[in-house]
């Protein structure tokens, strides 16, 4: 199973794209090693800082017809990648 869940695609992500930092998902378990290793050979780009970030899922209420339905969003990893100059990622481009 791969440690890179998804993109994180933002406005304010998209508007860093430019200066080579992008944001992922991740496993909750990996560390910044790993994930480093992963990005790098996934995408064959040359990682210099990646900060990590951990987001405990919020208690969630659903108020329906007969009861409240409590419940609770997951928790997710959130890691911030620079790259070397020159390189980039493009999410889009095995669609």
């Amino acid at each position: 199973m791969s440690i890179l869940k998804r993109p994180l695609v933002t406005e304010k992500v998209s508007a860093l794209n430019k200066y080579g930092v992008y944001s992922l998902i991740v496993d909750e378990h990996a560390d910044k090693f790993e994930i480093k290793k992963e990005i790098e050979g996934f995408y064959g780009v040359t990682v210099t800082k990646l900060n990590t970030m951990r987001y405990a899922g919020k208690r969630r209420s659903v108020p329906t017809k007969t009861c409240t339905v409590k419940g609770r969003r997951p928790s997710y990893k959130k890691v911030i990648v620079t790259l070397k100059k020159g390189d980039m990622i493009d999410f889009y481009s095995n669609i």
